[in-house]
């Protein structure tokens, strides 16, 4: 064969290439959910990306070091280039793999063996360029297994895009931990100096007989209490900056987690409600698991291909000769086409097996689809729901705490004008102190809960 009929063999397979494909039509399942949230009014817009959603700069500055240093994040885009690499090398199956080849080959035959019985000693040499075993896909199998390397290859970019998103929102919640720490924390000190001052006069009046030593008992118990408080607060202090650190993927600098302000508890973004539920289409983990629905619908192509012939090319062509020095010689041509024809016959029903498992692997998929999306609608559902009563409930604890203020001032007075007892006083303290400490659980609660909104939106990955 010469090199031309060489390159129209080659052409002709790969033509082959375009056969038919037994990959059944993609529908995508109806989502099992209502198509709009109930929820407050508001305006209907896109959801921000987080460098615009959040404003506080610290926490920008922290969530900026997290995508560039998380580790874990660093795990999903090794996932994603491994995935690419993998349908690299399955797309390469759609075309056949040409090698150059140079053999030399030298044998000897024993003279009782030889034809004219005598010793003697051949040399073949050979040299050529051709394919082996390519497959001509004429049913599809190897396009199916393709496109089902290309949907695991978005599956994964997708499941990057979540895990960025899920990140964000971990550092988001862990900075406003620490805010609400920090705040437990100031107020910890604030009360523990505040009883230890009132701690000093009650036992200057126990001294001067004005006092009982109940009221000196029940004093020092104050302080006590605050010295445990404050101690508390150091401590989950500590441990948020560790989690931040862990998250940023890199030591911090100390401003990096600097004291908290009344004001940073504040998340200050807002978020569109009534929005229609087809934007739930558009997080990343229902994306991935459509994905992953139809790489399991193109497997289901790949299995039923298994039942029809499969055709195998194998072809060379260039020189062969005796002598070395001849090899690329004019009249050394030598070429070689070896087709074959694998027909399945009976394989113990190994094929209608594999057809069955990637039929049955399409449903899971769908269920998997299916669950997701439900399970992002509860999420958002959730989301809205608690947000508006988060809000009621911060209005209501602000209004406690202010009560609670006043009470202990004027029972502090009380106290100290010797119209009423130290006990009136103390228990006036602790009410204040313990809404000032579910204000700032109830102002964390409303942060974590736009966050969780946030994200469940689909919003961060930008």
């Amino acid at each position: 064969m010469s090199h031309g009929k060489l390159k129209t063999a080659l052409a002709l397979a790969v033509g082959l290439v375009g056969g038919c494909s037994l990959i059944p039509d993609y529908e995508r399942p109806s989502a099992p959910v209502a198509e709009e949230w109930h929820a407050p009014s508001a305006e209907s817009g896109a959801v921000l990306p987080w460098a615009t959603f959040f404003n506080d700069p610290q926490l920008k500055a922290l969530i900026g070091e997290a995508l560039e240093n998380n580790r874990d994040l660093r795990v999903s885009l090794l996932n994603i280039e491994k995935a690419r690499a993998q349908y690299r090398i399955s797309r390469a199956d759609l075309l056949p793999s040409v090698d150059a080849t140079v053999s030399g080959n030298s044998q000897r035959t024993p003279a009782d063996l030889s034809a004219d019985g005598r010793t003697g000693t051949s040399h073949r040499y050979d040299a050529g360029v051709g394919f082996a075993s390519y497959e001509v896909d004429f049913f599809g199998r190897v396009r199916s297994l393709n496109e089902q390397a290309l949907e695991t290859y978005l599956q994964t970019v997708e499941a990057r895009r979540s895990a960025q998103i899920a990140l964000v929102a971990e550092v988001a919640n862990a900075y406003y931990q620490l805010q609400a720490d920090l705040q437990s924390l100031a107020l910890s000190k604030q009360t523990l100096e505040s009883q230890r001052q009132s701690y000093l006069t009650t036992r200057s009046s126990y001294q001067e007989d004005v006092a009982t030593e109940l009221d000196l008992s029940q004093a020092e118990s104050t302080v006590r209490s605050a010295q445990a408080s404050e101690a508390k607060y150091q401590r989950l202090v500590e441990q948020d900056r560790n989690a931040l650190v862990l998250l940023a993927g890199k030591p911090l600098a100390p401003g990096q987690m600097a004291g908290s302000t009344p004001e940073a508890m504040v998340l200050g973004a807002s978020l569109p409600a009534g929005l229609p539920s087809q934007v739930l289409a558009q997080r990343p983990d229902i994306l991935a698991a459509e994905h992953a629905l139809k790489a399991a619908n193109a497997n289901v192509g790949a299995a039923r291909a298994a039942f029809f012939p499969s055709i195998s090319l194998t072809a060379s062509a260039g020189s062969a000769s005796r002598q070395l020095g001849d090899l690329f010689s004019g009249g050394q041509g030598a070429w070689s086409f070896v087709p074959s024809i694998n027909v399945p016959i009976f394989n113990w029903g190994r094929n209608q097996a594999n057809l069955d498992v990637a039929k049955v692997q399409t449903s899971i998929e769908v269920a998997n689809y299916q669950k997701a999306i439900q399970v992002a609608f509860q999420e958002v559902a959730d989301g809205l729901v608690a947000r508006r009563e988060l809000d009621n409930q911060v209005t209501a604890q602000t209004l406690l705490m202010q009560a609670n203020a006043r009470s202990y001032t004027l029972a502090q007075q009380r106290y100290e004008t010797g119209v009423d007892t130290y006990l009136n006083s103390l228990d006036a303290q602790r009410n204040l102190f313990a809404s000032q400490q579910e204000l700032v659980s109830t102002q964390l609660a409303r942060s974590q809960n736009l966050i969780a909104l946030y994200k469940a939106l689909g919003g961060g990955s930008q």
